[in-house]
């Protein structure tokens, strides 16, 4: 294969990947596959993406190939003196090059010959990391090397920045969802701990469902606001010490749609999620529960999930009216349920992990 062609595919290659790339929101993730493939394009032995730590004035990378993580003050060798000089290096041999320091390789016992490194930019132009490219299987790193490592930077800069939003609207959604399920809590008078049993129910549950990693971890974060809709209902009612009356669980009923309606939005994926869990986890797998007496897998997994986990925590939970169950007979009531209230899958699936289940109860049982 002639020159130019190599070069053609391999930009014809870096345009596909980039795309890609451009759609990853997991940190770790990215670098993955940001190293593996500039280390490939560019034929190195190893390739790091370091991020600069502002706070800490470093360079960090949890990814290079061999190593889990390397931290370096951001004046530092090779990769620091891109980040300070905001150019690309070419170094050809590393151990003559005033620009390099031996200090990582001492640390991993390896030896550096030829080095490539490429800022990255924000789209305010400030450096937010540095490709580091590390011995060239042949020859040396070139020009050619340089410009396919500069065109990928420009879809992994942005990346970077789309996943620190990402983690940042994240956080921030974490701390509201734990704020709301704070308020729900303290207007029912439930123990402070039950959100997090149900929500570490809930991710048993999912995770032997075979739900990916990140719907399991979505779950497991918001279900702690199912009973949102609580906030709407009177004290008295949610804190009489006997039974309802007819009317009374009527309008307990409502908290619901309430907690949906509160939760909806459309724009916003993480509480869409949350939504449909406050609506949907007292449907029954029988279709006889509320508030729309959806039936089946109608019902979505979100709520079908909940159900079993918040069922099984409140007959568990010490109640104004009633002493708590103990764990064998909840169980038995789960699966005395199974088809009836609940999907008969997630039965299964719940009894099987038992063991993980008494260890949560225990944990985190009121005092």
């Amino acid at each position: 294969m002639n020159t130019d062609l190599e070069y053609d595919d391999k930009l014809d290659l870096l345009l596909r990947l980039g795309s890609e790339i451009s759609r990853e929101n997991d940190l770790g993730r990215l670098l993955e596959k940001f190293g593996d493939f500039s280390r490939d394009i560019v034929e190195a032995q190893r390739c790091s993406i370091f991020i600069h730590d502002e706070k800490r004035n470093e360079l960090w990378t949890m990814f290079s190939h061999g190593v889990e993580e390397i931290r370096m003050a951001v004046n530092l060798g090779v990769a620091g003196y891109a980040a300070n000089t905001r150019e690309i290096q070419i170094v050809t041999d590393a151990y003559k090059d005033f620009r390099f320091s031996n200090a990582t390789d001492k640390k991993l016992s390896y030896v550096t010959n030829t080095i490539l490194a490429v800022p990255l930019f924000d789209k305010k132009d400030n450096v937010i990391g540095v490709i580091e490219a590390i011995n060239k299987k042949q020859g040396l790193f070139t020009n050619i090397d340089a410009e396919l490592l500069l065109l990928l930077s420009q879809y992994v800069s942005t990346t970077i920045e789309n996943v620190f939003l990402y983690n940042k609207l994240r956080d921030t959604n974490t701390k509201l969802i734990d704020k709301l399920s704070t308020a729900a809590e303290f207007k029912d008078n439930e123990g402070s701990k039950h959100t997090v049993r149900v929500a570490l129910y809930s991710r048993i549950l999912a995770l032997g469902y075979g739900l990916e990693k990140d719907e399991v971890d979505v779950i497991t974060l918001v279900c702690t606001l199912h009973d949102a809709g609580k906030i709407a209902i009177p004290k008295g009612i949610l804190r009489k010490p006997g039974q309802l009356t007819v009317e009374e669980f009527e309008i307990v009923k409502t908290h619901s749609m309430i907690g949906y309606n509160i939760l909806n939005d459309q724009d916003n994926d993480i509480l869409q999620i949350a939504a449909i869990i406050a609506r949907d986890h007292h449907e029954r797998w029988d279709g006889t529960g509320y508030p729309n007496r959806t039936k089946g897998h109608n019902i979505s997994i979100h709520g079908r999930i909940v159900a079993i986990a918040d069922v099984f925590d409140a007959l568990t939970s010490k109640r104004p009216h009633r002493a708590p169950w103990t764990i064998e007979k909840a169980i038995e009531h789960v699966i005395a349920e199974k088809g009836k209230h609940f999907e008969p899958y997630l039965v299964d699936i719940f009894v099987n992990k038992l063991k993980d289940v008494k260890e949560i109860y225990n944990e985190y049982k009121e005092e």
